[in-house]
């Protein structure tokens, strides 16, 4: 009887760590089919609208490196309630937003509030679970993670279709406070004699963490594969409204199921990761991942160029690269934060800041073109998925 509670707990846990790890994907995946109702109602181009994405991704990056070093300080649950708090305020804020520029700001509140769950939550996980453990529960994680690609679009269109953007937002701050309300539950994970004790200077003591993790090769090499392995999958993102509804004509409804069908390529290639790491290291998991990443892309590339490829050519292999990611992430989650005892929780929060900064510049890349075709988008995925190789075969050990 205790054994059943005991991983009835366990899987409540996990659940909850999925949550918290889903602000990301719940705050930019179902705002998507809402753009073209953005530029009508609050009267913004194009650009200006997508800027509200690459704010958000530059928010999640600086955020990530406060609540790090002030969880490893302070403990986990602190700051991770206040974190919540704040993001379910900012989100309450976007909804009643009445111009482009409002809109930014709240989203940029809402994505330094919505981090601190991302951070923390893996910062638990390390706490909890040793290295191979580790990346089995990421994989859990990644779960749980993809279910927002697959419901979050969705629902996104579901509601700007019959209630307006507006109630969009509403829903992620409900969302918030679901969140706030389960990590009420949650056992604080870092206990005080494990905590920083840099009460003096810590300002000094943060910023000398993060130079001691970006001359650790072994941390820096694991962290950038999978920063930049993302950093293609959100090039998918910020380009995909257009590429999909405004150049090949598909319906919000449509665009909607094309999203939640390449999460449900993420999920099955995270399990059967999970399943994979009872033989195989997360080194060579991360390692093949990769490469085929890199494959996937460079086909990709090639049929966006040819437009005769149609949206099938630009479709089948996004589903095969992103599903890629589903091995590439919770092993170089995992190895990124394998050795880093006493400070789990800045070596958590700057491969967070480094996956949403390249994030940020991958949107951003994208956005400069206003080329009516897939192939700004695929070339920035592109670039990103060799990125990705290169820096997993120059800087991570053998």
């Amino acid at each position: 009887m205790r054994r059943m509670a005991s991983s009835t707990g366990a899987l409540r846990r996990i659940l909850t760590l999925g949550a918290l790890t889903a602000f990301a994907p719940m705050s930019i995946d179902m705002y998507l089919p809402a753009f073209g109702a953005l530029q009508r109602e609050l009267h913004a181009t194009p650009d200006a609208v997508q800027r509200t994405l690459v704010v958000f991704f530059a928010g999640l990056a600086l955020g990530q490196v406060v609540w790090g070093p002030v969880s490893d300080r302070y403990g986990r649950k602190p700051p991770l309630l206040l974190g919540i708090g704040i993001y379910a305020v900012a989100s309450v804020g976007c909804a009643l937003s009445q111009s482009i520029d409002a809109l930014l700001g709240w989203r940029g509140l809402q994505a330094l509030g919505g981090c601190a769950g991302i951070v923390i939550a893996r910062s638990m996980v390390r706490d909890t679970y040793p290295p191979v453990d580790a990346a089995r529960v990421f994989s859990r994680l990644t779960l749980v993670l993809g279910a927002a690609p697959i419901l979050a679009p969705l629902a996104g269109a579901a509601l700007v279709q019959s209630a307006g953007w507006r109630v969009i937002f509403a829903a992620l701050a409900a969302f918030g406070v679901a969140c706030w309300l389960a990590a009420l539950a949650l056992p604080e994970s870092l206990p005080p004699a494990a905590r920083s004790q840099a009460v003096q200077r810590p300002l000094h003591r943060a910023l000398h963490t993060y130079a001691e993790l970006l001359r650790d090769r072994r941390f820096i090499g694991f962290a950038l594969s999978g920063a930049l392995g993302q950093a293609a999958m959100f090039a998918y993102i910020a380009g995909a409204p257009f590429v999909f509804m405004q150049v090949f004509g598909f319906a919000p409804q449509q665009f909607g199921v094309l999203f939640g069908l390449n999460a449900v390529g993420l999920i099955a290639a995270s399990q059967l990761n999970h399943a994979l790491l009872a033989r195989l290291s997360s080194a060579v998991l991360l390692s093949r991942a990769l490469r085929a990443l890199a494959l996937c892309a460079a086909v990709l590339l090639a049929l966006a160029l040819w437009p005769a490829a149609g949206w099938p050519g630009v479709a089948l292999p996004l589903f095969f690269a992103l599903s890629s990611l589903g091995f590439s992430f919770p092993n170089a989650t995992a190895l990124a934060l394998a050795h880093q005892s006493g400070r789990v929780g800045s070596a958590a929060a700057l491969t967070g800041s480094l996956q949403f900064a390249l994030a940020a510049a991958s949107g951003w890349l994208v956005s400069l073109s206003a080329r009516p075709s897939a192939a700004p988008m695929a070339a920035v995925f592109c670039a990103f998925a060799v990125l990705a190789l290169t820096a997993q075969r120059t800087l991570t050990p053998r």
